[in-house]
């Protein structure tokens, strides 16, 4: 029996660093439910519990996630950078169609703070920018779908929210410097697990 009105908070939440895709959300709460804990919620980078977590279950859930290679962060800041991560990694890989929105609000609406702040302190920690990350994603998102062969180069393109396929073709040459019917037609996976972009 879980209250799902509980609202998150430093006292029972848990910030996860490494967690990019449902498997990974799959994962942190098959480990927290052997633990005995009955998580209220678990989605990329966070899970939240139905009471405060002290200092023994904070280190029985590190312990446990740690041979999957999740580990859990405590200092406030590297918790804003695996939010920002996981807010762009959602919406490039999972909210299919979502990528017309404006970055900038769209991070600021989801993480519920000021985009100039949260840029910049992406930067000084990362020392990337938001932007260079967003259009690693995308990248990576294009290699997919070429992988799968399913859509055409103006799809993926569309998709993803270029202007254009010469425009994506270009961003994706000056990456890998490949092009995407050059990295179609290779078939070798070239693609890179999300937590390494």
């Amino acid at each position: 029996m879980t209250d799902t009105n509980i609202i998150p908070n430093q006292e029972n939440a848990l910030h996860i660093k490494n967690m990019v895709c449902n498997r990974c959300i799959m994962v942190v709460k098959n480990q927290l439910e052997q633990l005995g804990l009955q998580p209220v919620s678990v989605e990329l980078g966070i899970a939240i519990l139905p009471s405060k977590i002290t200092d023994e279950v904070y280190h029985a859930v590190k312990v446990s996630l740690e041979p999957f290679g999740f580990e859990l962060i405590d200092d406030k800041k590297s918790q804003i950078i695996e939010q920002i991560k996981d807010a762009i990694i959602e919406l490039v890989h999972y909210n299919d169609n979502d990528l017309k929105v404006n970055l900038s609000d769209y991070l600021t609406t989801k993480l519920n703070r000021d985009y100039s702040s949260l840029s910049k302190l992406f930067s000084e920690v990362t020392n990337t920018t938001i932007e260079k990350y967003l259009i690693a994603q995308k990248i990576e998102r294009a290699k997919e779908l070429l992988v799968y062969g399913e859509l055409s180069l103006n799809e993926i393109a569309d998709k993803l929210n270029y202007s254009s396929a010469a425009y994506l073709s270009a961003q994706f040459k000056s990456i890998t410097g490949l092009t995407p019917s050059y990295f179609k037609k290779i078939k070798e996976n070239k693609r890179k697990p999300l937590d390494e972009v």
